[in-house]
């Protein structure tokens, strides 16, 4: 397991517990569906019972309506039989012959399908065991009565599958609700603390200016103070980064090959003397792209240092330039130690570090300002343990902003 720092910690146990808070919203939803089909299974038996019991009465009627003469008895089975509106029936002979039209039935189908009786005989087969019913001892003949379920039994029976889908469309938009609100409460977070950042870093970057200055002045340490304007000017370009987190970047023309080149500069002279630098710019030397130069740089410096903490301290940083019709393509790869294939999905997500120190925030804001700031990519193109990683960035030519 890779190590974390505090801060670090606390943003996983933060995605860890909206996890396991949808996981039980999951399992409640699962549990109240459960039941809901276990008691909707026991109503459709009991309705089923209940309707082969009519369905029986209904052939028992219709027998004694063939055998007895007085009225009254008439009168009573031809009301049973007439109750029966809901549950379709079809006779047939000993061999499953349709010998009638059938009761509650498609009128319609029945003028105009001849095989309509036919196949409806196959449905109620799967659906119900028929009624055999002696018509004649001498010869042996037995008609047999085929039922299906009513509306009401098929209701019954689907109910559970859309209340099912009504919960989890219920749920899916719950989450997502939850899910941008997080979003949005997280970009404010960190677009405050970022302001805030840069807030502080103003007076002791004065402060440091004016010595600075002092030391160009007394002409004693030229070489130191130049060392240290540069360094003064890197604080202010990093302090003028966190203040624009939030706002909407604007893009403007730009050489993302001379951007490379100078970024790869300023972090080579920081790196060990073990760690060699090189730069592929497949012969091209100016490729205009629209962009925003500060966080762009922002980018390739977080790509860079990663891949120097994965070298820890000795081995090749590798930066491909392609020039493409509609992108250009920046690979930045190292002969680290590589990321194992379940850290993979996780190295983009804010709060992730295998490193002691740090919020775990660099690779997720890169990943922030090239998908929703220019519309590009950036995504991990392969990695494996021990023998390095090679992340892509994709930067679109012509961005479609919103």
């Amino acid at each position: 397991m890779p190590d974390c720092s505090h801060q670090s910690c606390l943003f996983l146990r933060m995605f860890n517990q909206i996890f396991n808070w949808r996981s039980l919203l999951v399992l409640a939803a699962i549990a109240i569906a459960s039941g809901s089909i276990f008691y909707s299974n026991y109503l459709a038996k009991k309705i089923a019972q209940d309707e082969r019991k009519k369905v029986n009465v209904w052939i028992q009627s219709l027998k004694t309506r063939a055998v007895v003469t007085e009225q009254s008895a008439l009168n009573l089975t031809n009301v049973i039989t007439n109750e029966n509106t809901d549950i379709p029936i079809i006779e047939t002979d000993e061999n499953d012959i349709p010998s009638g039209q059938g009761l509650n039935l498609d009128s319609n189908l029945l003028r105009t399908d001849p095989d309509y009786l036919n196949r409806m005989v196959e449905q109620f087969r799967s659906e119900n065991k028929p009624f055999e019913v002696e018509v004649s001892k001498e010869p042996l003949i037995r008609n047999k009565y085929y039922y299906g379920d009513s509306k009401l039994l098929k209701e019954v029976r689907y109910y559970p599958l859309i209340q099912l889908l009504i919960i989890a469309l219920f749920i899916i938009g719950l989450i997502m609700i939850i899910n941008l609100r997080n979003r949005a409460t997280q970009n404010l977070v960190w677009a405050g603390m970022a302001k805030e950042t840069a807030h502080q870093l103003g007076t002791p970057l004065t402060s440091i200016q004016g010595w600075v200055e002092m030391l160009k002045e007394s002409g004693s340490n030229d070489k130191i103070a130049g060392e240290m304007e540069k360094d003064v000017k890197r604080l202010k370009l990093v302090s003028d980064r966190f203040g624009k987190i939030g706002s909407t970047p604007q893009l403007e023309p730009a050489n993302p090959v001379k951007q490379v080149e100078d970024m790869i500069a300023y972090i080579s002279k920081r790196a060990p003397s073990k760690v060699n630098f090189h730069l592929d710019r497949h012969g091209k030397k100016d490729i205009p792209v629209l962009m925003n130069a500060p966080l762009f740089d922002w980018v390739i410096e977080n790509l860079l240092k990663n891949a120097l903490d994965a070298l820890e301290g000795e081995g090749d940083i590798s930066v491909s330039i392609k020039d493409g019709p509609d992108q250009v393509i920046i690979d930045v790869s190292d002969t680290g130690k590589g990321i194992s294939k379940k850290h993979i999905p996780l190295v983009f997500k804010p709060g992730f570090s295998t490193k002691k120190r740090g919020w775990g925030l660099g690779l997720s804001l890169s990943k922030r300002i090239m998908e929703q700031y220019h519309r590009g990519e950036l995504y991990v193109k392969q990695s494996e343990p021990g023998k390095g990683s090679t992340f892509r960035v994709i930067l679109r030519k012509s961005p479609r902003l919103n």
